[in-house]
């Protein structure tokens, strides 16, 4: 009865789809805008906030929880730190235990899932253009196949560029003195062989 529990339905901003919406020139600056369906949650989740003695933002808690909860931070204007709570079970008893310690973003997990989404923008919107000319027009290019698919491709070429050659190992066990020698390898003269041993 202390509480109002409002869901952001998960992300409230990401870039805009109808543009690349990263600024390569000024050190790869993210624009975001709120993810279109999302205005009246947004309008209401702000209401909310300013009535608010302390909001609360408990996304879950990997990356994306964590850019989810530090977009909710930017837009509803919060400015309290230990806003941040976890849990990992919907009990009562998990759920006071995580009110009792809130911890401010992380600004780290935060980054990380940036920069995951700026390579991915960067990657589908520069490659997937050349594949709908090049392969079909529903294809599309992301940051970790595109890589995948190239060390394949790099090795295939490898394997279909060997060409290979002929040799031979030779081992002499003499109980006499008797003498081996090896003159021609692969039809080629051997003017010197190295023992490696």
């Amino acid at each position: 009865g202390e509480y109002t529990v409002e869901s952001s339905f998960g992300h409230i901003r990401d870039l805009p789809k109808t543009q690349i919406g990263v600024d390569i020139d000024n050190n790869f600056e993210p624009k975001y805008i709120t993810i279109k369906g999302k205005g009246d949650v947004t309008k209401k989740l702000k209401e909310l906030a300013k009535k608010a003695e302390h909001v609360y933002l408990a996304s879950d808690m990997d990356r994306e929880g964590e850019a989810i909860a530090y977009h909710l931070y930017k837009v509803l204007n919060l400015k309290e730190e230990l806003i941040r709570i976890e849990f990992n079970e919907i009990t009562q008893s998990a759920i006071q235990d995580a009110v009792k310690k809130p911890r401010a973003l992380d600004i780290n997990k935060f980054e990380a899932q940036q920069a995951r989404r700026i390579l991915d923008r960067l990657t589908g919107y520069k490659i997937s253009p050349l594949l709908w000319e090049t392969v079909t027009g529903n294809t599309s290019a992301g940051r970790v196949q595109s890589v995948a698919l190239k060390l394949v491709c790099e090795l295939e070429d490898e394997i279909k560029n060997f060409v290979p050659q002929k040799y031979w190992e030779v081992k002499g066990n003499f109980e006499k003195k008797l003498v081996l020698n090896i003159y021609k390898v692969a039809d080629e003269k051997v003017t010197r062989i190295m023992n490696k041993d």
